[in-house]
């Protein structure tokens, strides 16, 4: 799932911010040997995300924490739900309380959310996928949730892939001569996806050869008349004001994704709690 090193990494920068010079409330009240148990309860129905990641939180400040799942990342969980059990010591069960929790609660939003998105579409032969509109410093965490919602991952940095946006092609001086410089120093086995506002730049990006075309913020009819000229020539990708109320129209369009961006930047966290026994 993730690199232990790097997710200790970020854990520990979390755990900083929350505590840079300790617990005050806990060191000066809590026994150092002192040990207790917990359970964590989802107080809200949906989709669990994040389960190893709380646990790590835990173990960094006591590595002997004993974290017990009772449920699986994926699943489905209802209110009043013990969804795990915890054992360990007291202090770092109490210090590591908040992060843990943020945590658990954000990613398990970010897959409820993506996962009722996905029902959505159940059964056209599209995809959901997410967008670089994430939380800094959690963006391979939320990516990961979405994956767990039943999302798929668009690009997780401007490293992993070729997008000609507006301002790239203003830039470059058109969608064409922007293709073609793409196409002069990347590698032929990277694809190159170009952003279209209009039909008339759909046109063109299919003339530069474009694998995968965006209609971004394209009106329902603008996409038919897109995806009919298109015509199974590149991948299509819709974006742009995408929702839960209109992501099924979309997909009965014709396209092969719609990325949301919603789903990792507009979620709800779940509602969960830690209760010790």
């Amino acid at each position: 799932m993730f690199n232990d090193i790097y997710l200790d990494e970020l854990l520990i920068s979390y755990l900083k911010e929350d505590m840079p010079s300790g617990d005050i409330t806990t060191d000066s009240i809590i026994d150092s040997s002192s040990v207790s148990k917990g359970r964590f309860i989802s107080k809200d129905e949906g989709i669990i995300a994040g389960l190893y990641v709380a646990k790590r939180v835990f173990q960094i400040l006591d590595p002997e924490t004993i974290f017990l799942n009772k449920v699986s990342d994926g699943d489905q969980v209802k209110k009043g739900q013990v969804i795990a059990e915890i054992e360990g010591n007291t202090s770092a069960l109490l210090k590591g309380e908040r992060v843990a929790l943020n945590l658990l609660q954000h990613l398990s939003g970010v897959a409820t959310t993506t996962y009722s998105f996905s029902k959505k579409i159940e059964g056209f032969p599209c995809r959901i996928a997410d967008t670089r509109k994430t939380t800094p410093g959690l963006r391979l965490l939320e990516k990961y949730a979405v994956r767990v919602g039943g999302g798929s991952n668009h690009r997780i940095s401007l490293s992993d892939g070729v997008l000609i946006k507006d301002n790239h092609i203003k830039a470059a001086g058109g969608i064409k001569k922007a293709v073609e410089l793409a196409r002069k120093k990347i590698p032929h086995t990277i694809k190159i996806e170009v952003e279209t506002e209009t039909i008339e730049e759909v046109l063109e990006a299919l003339d530069a050869g474009a694998d995968i075309i965006m209609l971004d913020n394209m009106s329902i009819p603008m996409m038919r008349e897109a995806v009919e000229i298109i015509n199974k020539r590149a991948l299509v990708e819709a974006s742009g004001n995408v929702n839960i109320n209109n992501v099924q129209e979309i997909a009965r369009v014709g396209v092969d994704i719609i990325s949301v961006g919603a789903i990792t930047h507009s979620v709800k966290a779940l509602d969960i709690s830690l209760k010790f026994n």
